[in-house]
């Protein structure tokens, strides 16, 4: 970074990626500082700028050294597992400033020596308390997946013997039985059965009842008269659609058929209408607002049509700092490793992230919105206008 870049920075305040301060005094305070940039998306501690106004102070040669050594320390003794930061010394109309950058950690949740994990809230930080937050921090560092957790309650009662004898015998040719497993045997191999519980993945795959145990994990499905979320007519709306997640998806598929206009683009009279959307479109990114979704959101995935468009919304945002551009060009973060591979036998899906490329080849106008405020994931469908 350069003087002028630092500057317009400063001038700017701090945020979420920029703190100031005047100078290292309370160690606890700037580890925890440490601590939410790495849970969050990283960013850098400006030191020898005052942080109320923004006023450029400077530190001398000996206070910038100083600080410079006790933030390696506290890097190393106050934060659990330590970060790693990278110091750099500007001079600023005449004044020396030393930045200190922290990038967005690889090993979440990162804690204080007291087990507090801190995270950004805007410019300031707070305290991490909800079990999701921090579970879905362990999931931002591959450390856990939320479709191989247990689901405490369940057994293997709970298992539908012939969706998954009919799933185990598509994969491998032949039955468990004739493999020399027993029922137990072959639900482990397939990580349906954990520790006496059924897995996430294996509950909403082969439960008989996914929806008894994980009531929100279902489709939710309204079509709107007008454009308008907050409108209180509908043609068709069905809450809470159960079922495995095949089931879901087939549900979903009927909704948007059955709601969406077959245009005629063969003359004849009785030729089969064609979707007004590209009926590839849907699918791709129906199966992506299941198989991807967040499900450490205890929240639906919902299907809204509306006069001039459709709109696919998945609980959670892009994970591991995925953005919009990046899936558009087939680059995918696999969320649910289990579900996913689930689904490349159960689904029309491949797993090879070449799924919203399709989508964008035969429908070019889909907007994809990563909701970060809203902590969901939209993917908006244009309608042709009605002739």
């Amino acid at each position: 970074m350069n003087a002028a870049e630092l500057e317009g920075i400063i001038r700017l305040g701090e945020t979420s990626r920029v703190q100031f301060k005047l100078t290292l005094d309370h160690q606890d305070k700037i580890a925890a500082e440490l601590i939410a940039m790495a849970n969050a998306k990283g960013g850098m501690i400006v030191f020898g700028v005052e942080d109320k106004t923004g006023d450029i102070a400077g530190l001398d040669y000996a206070t910038l050294q100083t600080i410079n050594n006790k933030m390696a320390t506290i890097a190393n003794d106050l934060v659990k597992p330590p970060v790693y930061l990278f110091t750099e010394a500007l001079k600023l109309k005449q004044r020396n400033l030393l930045i200190v950058y922290i990038d967005e950690g690889v090993n979440k949740p990162y804690k204080d020596n007291n087990g507090t994990i801190w995270l950004k809230q805007g410019s300031d930080k707070r305290k991490l308390l909800d079990n999701a937050e921090i579970a879905r921090l362990f999931q931002q560092s591959a450390n856990l997946s939320a479709d191989e957790m247990e689901v405490y309650g369940t057994s293997i009662n709970d298992v539908d013997e012939w969706l998954f004898s009919t799933y185990f015998k598509g994969e491998f040719g032949y039955t468990w039985q004739e493999k020399n497993l027993s029922f137990e045997q072959a639900l482990r191999v397939k990580k349906v059965l954990r520790n006496k519980h059924l897995t996430l993945a294996g509950l909403l795959f082969f439960g008989r009842e996914p929806q008894a145990w994980k009531p929100a994990f279902t489709i939710k499905t309204v079509s709107f008269f007008g454009n308008d979320i907050t409108g209180t007519a509908y043609r068709n709306k069905q809450d809470d659609i159960p079922g495995p997640i095949p089931e879901l998806y087939k549900q979903g598929m009927m909704f948007l058929s059955s709601n969406l206009r077959h245009l005629q683009k063969d003359p004849d009279f009785n030729s089969r209408g064609v979707l007004e959307i590209s009926e590839i479109a849907l699918r791709e990114t129906l199966q992506n607002a299941l198989i991807h979704r967040d499900y450490f959101k205890n929240a639906p995935v919902r299907l809204f049509v509306f006069d001039n468009r459709v709109e696919i919304i998945s609980p959670g945002t892009l994970p591991n700092s995925l953005t919009v551009e990046e899936v558009k060009y087939g680059n995918p973060v696999i969320r649910n490793n289990q579900i996913a591979a689930l689904s490349s036998r159960t689904l029309p899906y491949s797993g090879l992230g070449s799924g919203l490329r399709r989508a964008f080849a035969e429908q070019p106008d889909i907007e994809l919105v990563n909701d970060t405020a809203g902590e969901q994931f939209i993917v908006r469908i244009p309608r042709p206008a009605e002739v």
